[in-house]
């Protein structure tokens, strides 16, 4: 399986309209992605962001869920706006609902934002929308059938 951005490529910079509000030029606008090579036998796929960075402390900035399987990727802006019928989004560590941008603290060097696209043998995963990212990851054992990421960084 394989998932890609038309907004960056692996390893490189994400534009700055995809970053938080607080960032100067950001607008907070989800980034696009697709994916392919989907194996046998998936049901529905989740997809998180998250920044590892030391700083970040694993902050979450995307969780969505019960994406169902005949969808091929989330276009730029879904969040909130655009998102497929059975999938749900989830409450960021900004504490809100849908996606949120990079913000890292300035100074703190670049940042890793890591999409991680998951093909699940379910079609439905019954998630609080205040999940943390161990409850999430403990939700999808058993379920995974493959993986998938890409990784965009961004400093400020």
């Amino acid at each position: 399986m394989k998932i890609t951005s038309s907004a960056f490529h692996d390893k490189n910079t994400i534009p700055t309209k995809y970053a938080y509000q607080g960032i100067v030029g950001g607008k907070n606008i989800s980034i696009p992605v697709s994916w392919s090579d989907v194996p046998a036998g998936t049901e529905s796929f989740a997809l998180s962001i998250v920044d590892p960075h030391p700083v970040a402390k694993n902050w979450v900035h995307w969780f969505v869920i019960n994406i169902p399987n005949h969808i091929k990727g989330l276009p730029e802006g879904a969040s909130m706006k655009l998102m497929p019928k059975q999938s749900k989004e989830l409450m960021s560590t900004y504490g809100t609902i849908g996606y949120g941008g990079p913000e890292p603290p300035k100074g703190s060097g670049a940042h890793p934002y890591v999409v991680t696209l998951y093909a699940l043998n379910t079609t439905t995963l019954e998630l609080r929308e205040n999940t943390t990212l161990p409850e999430f990851t403990k939700a999808l054992e058993g379920k995974t059938i493959a993986t998938a990421t890409i990784t965009g960084m961004f400093e400020q």
